[in-house]
């Protein structure tokens, strides 16, 4: 292995932070907890509380394996570009959710800007992972 630059770790750091967000937005909604509640409207949470399992098992996946990938960059262990491309399916499996129930109306522009967002990042793991293979930053 070569040694990795410094924007290397810093990308790394400011993914795994990233992710470790999404980490927290799923444990807050999974348990449903009173801070989560307070940031939507009821007709929100209605819309929210009528999510599939699948869906919310996709989300589970999508930023569980994110966070592992970023560990996994951290620590120099190319299977972190497998564990990003299972979280960029996930995030199209939850997606697929949000588009089949949610209108455009439904979302204010946070939120429409993170359904953009969140896929972008993923694919940009993706690639800088593989590129990390192949500049041999991890093995």
């Amino acid at each position: 292995m070569t040694k990795p630059s410094i924007s290397f770790w810093v990308i790394s750091v400011v993914a795994l932070l990233w992710n470790l967000m999404g980490v927290s937005q799923y444990i807050q909604q999974a348990y449903n907890t009173e801070s989560f509640r307070a940031m939507y409207t009821s007709e929100q949470l209605l819309l929210m509380d009528a999510t599939p399992a699948w869906a919310t098992a996709a989300f589970a996946i999508a930023v569980f394996s994110a966070a592992l990938g970023c560990i996994s960059l951290l620590l120099r262990k190319k299977w972190a570009y497998s564990l990003f491309i299972v979280s960029f399916i996930a995030i199209i499996v939850q997606n697929i959710d949000g588009f089949m129930r949610y209108s455009f109306s439904d979302f204010d522009s946070f939120a429409l800007s993170m359904t953009i967002m969140i896929p972008l990042f993923a694919i940009f793991l993706i690639w800088y992972s593989k590129k990390a293979i192949s500049k041999n930053w991890i093995s």
